[in-house]
């Protein structure tokens, strides 16, 4: 089974715990960059004008990613990872599921969060991707131990 870790991370910790798993699973590392990227101002919570918090309250808001669509046509099982916002997926997320083909494959979702778990992200994406393969979803805030994808 050929995997690949794809994953967009805001301030560097989503991006540590995906090259663990991906040396774990023995999978392909692929980073999600917005082609707009964002800076602390943008990622401020608190602020209700930030980038991220206007994202997340848009529902249409799809980021553009750097260099469009991956060629994903090869793996067998996609983990998607991100930090949440909101108690969910940024919608950078979405851009990334929208813009690949994963249908056929089995699709594990990875998260870090400060106080969330990643059980909102699964059920949204869930209803968002009803023809998608969604396997399951982990919280990745301690060391990566093990292939979440079994």
């Amino acid at each position: 089974m050929k995997k690949v870790v794809a994953y967009f991370s805001a301030s560097g910790t989503t991006a540590e715990k995906a090259k663990a798993l991906a040396k774990i699973a023995g999978a392909d590392l692929k980073e999600i960059v917005p082609k707009e990227k964002y800076t602390s101002r943008d990622l401020n919570w608190m602020d209700k004008k930030s980038r991220s918090s206007l994202e997340s309250a848009d529902e249409d808001c799809r980021p553009a990613i750097e260099g469009g669509a991956f060629n994903l046509s090869g793996y067998d099982r996609v983990y998607i990872g991100f930090p949440i916002w909101w108690y969910t997926a940024p919608r950078v997320i979405q851009s990334f599921i929208e813009t690949n083909d994963l249908s056929g494959k089995e699709i594990y979702l990875f998260a870090t969060s400060g106080g969330s778990d990643a059980a909102k992200a699964l059920s949204d994406m869930k209803k968002l991707y009803p023809t998608l393969s969604f396997m399951g979803a982990s919280l990745l805030n301690g060391p990566v131990t093990k292939d979440i994808g079994g």
